[in-house]
């Protein structure tokens, strides 16, 4: 964990902003927050380095989507796919579909390919998006305020996708 850390600070995780302060400071309560709901280690490895690539809702990149490699060979291929996932959601058109479609279309915002991610993914995706609101939201009351009911209504359709201890999470913070 130690070195994963310091290879994210190296590619300058430190020197971005976040809602709540420094951008490296959210992705390890990401991680620690995966960590606290026991959840695998390639999982958490995903939840540090979740933001790598610029997501939907935060545009800085630290690494270019071109680089995939350079992450994998961070934290492994399985985490790193999970990151590249996470980060190249079209949230707009991916999210509404959660708990409402059998089998929920993920459009790719880097390359536009739609496609369908397999069940463990679908589910690491939905946990790591569940980490990430949730980090933000115990730390600033205005971002529950402005977002909570929205999220609590898309966490809640990602219910059976999601494990007990983040379900209970949710409940916690935004219920």
């Amino acid at each position: 964990m130690d070195e994963k850390f310091k290879q994210l600070s190296e590619l300058g995780a430190a020197d971005f902003a976040h809602i709540n302060g420094s951008l490296i400071d959210h992705l390890k309560g990401t991680k620690d927050l995966l960590s606290s709901w026991s959840a695998s280690q390639v999982l958490q490895d995903a939840g540090l380095y979740h933001a790598a690539y610029g997501t939907a809702g935060f545009e800085a990149q630290m690494v270019a989507a071109n680089q995939r490699e350079k992450i994998a060979q961070i934290i492994g291929s399985q985490a790193e796919e999970i990151v590249y996932q996470y980060c190249a959601c079209d949230r707009d058109c991916f999210w509404p579909q959660l708990g409402l479609v059998e089998n929920p279309q993920f459009r790719n915002r880097f390359n536009l390919q739609t496609y369908q991610l397999d069940t463990q993914l679908l589910k690491n995706f939905c946990e790591l998006t569940v980490a990430n609101e949730l980090e933000i939201a115990m730390g600033n009351a205005d971002f529950v305020t402005e977002h909570g009911s929205g999220l609590f209504k898309l966490f809640t359709n990602m219910w059976p996708l999601l494990s007990p201890k983040a379900n209970s999470a949710v409940i916690r913070v935004l219920g």
